[in-house]
């Protein structure tokens, strides 16, 4: 998810680009969140796997990396109607489980609470359409500019921008961040689409502030919108182009006006933990090379934000 914490920007939730599959767990099934099959896959075992090596030995021993994540931002991750978790990030750490000999076991929890996750050792990982960008890096909010915890580090894997959609045939007259001044934005909790609707609020003339309803996850936002509850969501351009291509058959939602804040999405990785990330940015750079990165990303839609290679921290 692009900005403040997150999903959620080059583009096509920042929480890449339009939009379920099995998941696959190393090199096979991955199940649904937290219920996978803990220990090593045998054909994704550390024998078959080149990179194994770089892994830190109690993650290569225990054959699992524990990956925290909302499990409701599709097509970036989600579950499909056998309820397993499907899309962009489980395919890619599927792919990259391949390289390393471990699986990738998702495991839900909302946005906001990832990164808290993450530095209480509950995951070894947060991948959720997550954007990498200083304030995360240093671990400062960027609504108060204060200090709130120790930062993380962020594999760099894909581009993705912020977009806004309304209810189809009812725009009212939106077309960019400014004409939502005076009106009903949902959004997910803690990402960029959050704090692009509060800086933007504070641009507004007097007695036209944006009212801003923040939810968990981003089908609740969707919800509301359906509902008419809301004038408009924002969210990552993918998130926002697969609900208009999905939701309603393509006849709930549609897009009004450009992406904004295009930037990188981001595997967050705790400080200090240099041997995890450095694995991990292998991996990836290893998927991009043999072609199966492209693949997915076009299994999705999200071609339009792919890189070209895996960086450290590239989010500004």
């Amino acid at each position: 998810m692009t900005a403040s914490s997150c999903r959620r920007k080059t583009v096509a939730r920042s929480r890449i680009a339009a939009v379920g599959a099995v998941v696959v767990a190393g090199s096979l099934l991955l199940a649904g969140c937290g219920d996978q099959t803990k220990g090593k896959d045998s054909s994704a075992s550390s024998a078959s796997a080149p990179l194994a090596d770089k892994l830190p030995a109690q993650i290569r021993d225990a054959g699992v990396i524990k990956v925290g994540s909302d499990i409701a931002y599709a097509p970036v991750e989600f579950k499909d109607d056998s309820g397993n978790v499907v899309g962009i990030d489980p395919d890619l750490a599927a792919a990259m489980g391949k390289q390393l000999g471990v699986t990738f076991d998702f495991r839900n929890g909302t946005f906001d609470g990832l990164l808290t996750g993450l530095r209480s050792k509950r995951y070894d990982v947060a991948m959720s359409a997550m954007t990498d960008n200083k304030s995360r890096q240093e671990g400062v909010d960027p609504s108060t500019g204060k200090k709130v915890g120790e930062g993380v580090d962020f594999v760099d894997y894909l581009t993705a921008g912020v977009s806004i959609y309304t209810r189809k045939g009812d725009t009212k007259g939106i077309t960019s961040w400014a004409d939502l001044c005076g009106k009903k934005v949902a959004v997910e909790r803690s990402t960029i689409s959050e704090d692009l609707a509060k800086a933007q609020s504070k641009k507004c003339p007097k007695g036209k502030a944006i009212t801003i309803q923040a939810f968990d996850d981003d089908q609740q936002a969707q919800t509301r919108l359906r509902s008419g509850g809301v004038d408009a969501v924002s969210s990552d351009f993918p998130v926002a182009a697969y609900a208009v291509k999905t939701s309603g058959g393509g006849k709930d939602f549609e897009i009004v006006g450009d992406q904004v804040q295009a930037a990188p999405y981001g595997i967050a990785v705790a400080k200090g933990n240099t041997q995890l990330r450095d694995a991990l940015q292998a991996a990836m750079n290893a998927v991009i090379k043999n072609g199966e990165y492209e693949k997915i990303l076009e299994k999705w839609g999200a071609q339009n934000g792919a890189v070209q290679e895996s960086v450290v921290n590239g989010g500004k």
